[in-house]
């Protein structure tokens, strides 16, 4: 598939999520998959369950044909895909992050409790399990600031380097410049020697980042290494940054809820929009070309990774005019 998966929250759609994942879809000549979910019926008086399913699906149909208005008006040649799949939001978006090049999903800024418990939670575990890059947006990105300039966490481990494969790639489709951080955190020894400790970090960053600046001479790369705590440095340094790109160094555990206190962190407090790369597995997020004429957008009572999932052709009219390369709209929720 390849393309840009937006998860479209019906109850609160980000406008933000929808304006950076159509913008994205564009740099990168790909088309944009607005994606609902429709979780599952309580269980309960089966009168009330289909009536309370029937209900999500005409609030979903009716914010997805909102979010494709609002993409048709930012950039009428896209192509545009709308599919509605049963089932929880963060399993369906995970599960068809298999074949997408990235998910793009808001954040409702939910707390800790409710990020665990909630039937809500999208944002924490689709980003700690997610196959392809994970953004998210909780505030829009920063255009007022010229150049743009992108940021990358780098800690030496190999999460960060698939981070800054990304980052490099990102900054040359913005044409941005690419700001590559190390934050050392201050150590709890007293004889801590500040200028021996400052020279080896700097020079495992350039080791991180060497090469880059050859494969991409197009990008401006500086390097960095701030003293303090990796969540404040990160955030204060996305302050006016496009997005704020880091690896994801947890591995999802059973909750799916681990993805690294670095990340957690920064997916509360960064102030633009925040990017997480996991690790390139072949066949996966990397590597594979775009492919034109897939099969049909359609719905479908459950996600199957193995489907190819197309961007084809045109179905009957419904409250709005039927494109081409674009069934109408649909329905479904991820909600975060």
């Amino acid at each position: 598939m390849n393309d840009i998966l937006l998860g479209v929250d019906p109850r609160e759609q980000s406008v933000p999520a929808l304006v950076w994942a159509a913008d994205e879809a564009v740099r990168r000549g790909l088309a944009l998959r607005l994606v609902v979910a429709v979780p599952p019926a309580h269980e309960g008086i089966r009168y009330d369950a289909l009536a309370h399913q029937s209900a999500l699906r005409l609030r979903a149909e009716a914010a997805i044909a909102d979010a494709e208005d609002l993409v048709r008006e930012l950039h009428g040649g896209l192509r545009i895909v709308t599919e509605r799949v049963n089932g929880a939001p963060a399993a369906v978006l995970r599960d068809m992050a298999e074949h997408a090049a990235l998910v793009v999903v808001g954040s409702r800024r939910l707390g800790r409790a409710a990020e665990v418990f909630s039937e809500s939670s999208v944002v924490v575990p689709l980003t700690a399990r997610a196959a392809c890059p994970v953004v998210v947006v909780r505030v829009p990105e920063h255009t007022a600031v010229h150049p743009p300039t992108l940021v990358v966490g780098v800690d030496g481990s190999e999460s960060s380097q698939a981070a800054i494969a990304f980052a490099v790639e990102e900054a040359s489709l913005r044409e941005a410049r690419l700001r590559a951080i190390w934050v050392w955190p201050p150590s709890v020894l007293a004889h801590d020697d500040r200028d021996e400790g400052l020279a080896e970090r700097r020079r495992l960053l350039a080791e991180a980042v060497a090469g880059w600046a050859e494969r991409y001479p197009d990008v401006a790369l500086s390097q960095e290494v701030l003293r303090g705590h990796p969540v404040e440095q990160l955030s204060l340094a996305s302050q006016e940054s496009p997005a704020l790109i880091v690896g994801r160094s947890g591995r999802g555990g059973h909750s799916g809820m681990r993805v690294g206190s670095t990340v957690h962190g920064l997916l509360h407090r960064a102030m633009c929009p925040v990017i997480t790369v996991p690790l390139p597995r072949r066949g996966a997020w990397t590597g594979d070309p775009p492919r034109a004429d897939r099969s049909l957008s359609r719905t479908t009572d459950r996600p199957r990774p193995g489907d190819p999932l197309g961007t084809g052709a045109r179905r009957p009219p419904r409250e709005t005019v039927g494109r081409e390369d674009h069934p109408g709209p649909s329905a479904g929720s991820p909600e975060r």
